[in-house]
């Protein structure tokens, strides 16, 4: 399972997935179907997040399939931006088609 920040068009967002990397082809192409064309992703340490969102993270999570799936678990920018620090961010991911 992998977490990731994606800033978006909108603005970031948290998204979980049981792909093995953020930009994974069906991923991409499943991120394609929400919108989501192009992006600038960070991913997060699962822990942290699980910590962050608490039984929120948990009802996400139990309807996440262990296989090529993926959930929004927090599409308020406002929120996601002042809920992670910025030095808790890895390399930025960039992908545009």
């Amino acid at each position: 399972m992998k977490a990731g920040i994606f800033f978006t068009g909108t603005g970031p967002i948290v998204i979980l997935t049981s792909y093995s990397s953020l930009v994974d082809q069906g991923f991409v192409e499943k991120l394609a179907t929400k919108g989501i064309k192009k992006f600038i992703a960070y991913e997060v340490d699962l822990e942290n997040v699980k910590q962050k969102y608490g039984q929120h993270y948990n009802v996400v999570v139990g309807d996440l399939h262990q296989t090529d799936d993926l959930r929004v678990l927090d599409y308020d920018g406002h929120h996601v931006f002042y809920t992670f620090a910025l030095k808790e961010l890895k390399a930025p991911i960039y992908y545009e088609p």
